[in-house]
Order: C-alpha cells, then sequence, then structure tokens
C-alpha cells in the first residue's frame, strides 16, 4: 500500500498536567509485563526468556473515557488530514507503558495477525514523559513492508525526534514496522492505542 504520509504527528498536544495526571493515575494500578503475539500463554522460564529478547517493559491496561477523550480526536484528525482514511469501528483499551533502564520494544508492526474479523488498522502513541527525565528510549521507524531485521538499519530507519516532546502524539497505520530503544536513563511513559475496523480489501 503506498501511502503520501507513513505518519501524522501533533507536537505537544496534550497539557503537561494532563500528562501528569495519566501517570499517576496508571501508577495505582497493578501493572503486568508487556507481552506479544504468541508469548500469553507462556509461563515457561524459555518462553520468558524468547520474550525479553523481543520486548521488555511493563503495561497498565486503561479504559477510562476522560482518557480517550484527550487522544482520540487526534486519532481521528490524523487518519482524515493524512488522506488514510482507513475505515475503523472501535479503539482497543489503551496501554500505558512503562520503560525503565535498559527496557525497550525491538522491530514490530502492530497487524500481524491474520486471522481476525476486525483488525488493527491504526495505532496512537502518546509521548507522557518528559525527554529531559531519561536517556534513550527512541520510536524508530521502517516504512518498507518487511522486517526491518533483513536490511540495511543504517539507510532506513527513521527516528522521529519530535515525537519526544512531551504531549506529543504520532499517529501512522498499524501495519508500519516500529520499535522503541532501549532506555538508557530514568523512565518513559506512554499510551498506546490501537483502532480495530473491517479488513482492508
Amino acid at each position: 500500500m503506498l501511502l503520501e504520509h507513513n505518519y501524522w504527528f501533533f507536537e505537544s498536544v496534550i497539557p503537561p498536567k494532563i500528562c501528569d495526571d495519566i501517570i499517576k493515575f496508571a501508577l495505582d494500578k497493578k501493572e503486568t509485563r508487556g507481552v506479544i503475539g504468541g508469548y500469553e500463554n507462556k509461563k515457561d522460564k524459555e518462553g520468558l526468556f524468547d520474550l525479553k529478547q523481543q520486548r521488555n517493559s511493563n503495561i497498565v491496561w486503561l479504559k477510562e473515557p476522560w482518557i480517550y477523550k484527550e487522544v482520540m480526536p487526534y486519532v481521528q484528525i490524523a487518519n482524515k488530514n493524512s488522506g488514510w482514511d482507513f475505515q475503523w469501528d472501535y479503539p482497543e483499551s489503551i496501554q500505558f507503558t512503562k520503560y525503565k533502564k535498559g527496557q525497550f520494544y525491538d522491530w514490530h508492526c502492530d497487524a500481524l495477525k491474520k486471522n481476525e474479523s476486525k483488525i488493527r488498522k491504526l495505532s496512537m502513541t502518546c509521548q507522557l514523559t518528559d525527554p529531559s527525565e531519561y536517556k534513550g528510549g527512541e520510536l524508530e521507524f521502517d516504512f518498507r513492508l518487511y522486517n526491518p531485521i533483513k536490511r540495511d538499519e543504517s539507510r532506513h530507519v527513521v527516528t522521529e525526534k519530535k515525537a519526544l516532546s512531551k504531549g506529543s502524539i504520532i499517529v501512522f497505520p498499524s501495519f508500519t514496522w516500529h520499535r522503541v530503544k532501549p532506555v538508557q536513563k530514568g523512565t518513559r511513559y506512554s499510551l498506546v492505542v490501537w483502532c480495530r475496523g473491517e479488513k482492508f480489501k
């Protein structure tokens, strides 16, 4: 699928106080280890080791309407202004993600499962942490439709540095390969939402 825009960006649109309120609210909830497709039921040490090679982060699932109200209008604006105009029906639960020192999420795309009636079509990330509070944790993209591990990373990776500013939102098609590099210092907090709809025709 050829796109004029690979992502749509909004810089510092969520007020700092709202970002701080979301962080405080989420940190009061029980967190779990972030998983990826295929690892949900693997409880043994080998499965956990394999998972940590791909993803190491902690998450909290949120469904609070006041948080949706803050972020979802930007998904709609991005879908329209980018020219994607993807049909979608509903957002999933909001994922609050905590990346501490050494934590990361390696190359992946959000729409790999093919056997679902409703697929992930749009992904949104909202940066909750000021860049002065941590080091590393960059959000990077590869806009070619195959696993980035198989290509020359120095030529094809795009780091969206503006996405580091607190309260910024970036929206992109869920089939886009992306990663969060390891945090080197401090803690990075973010929100992620996926919007599901009928399969592309």
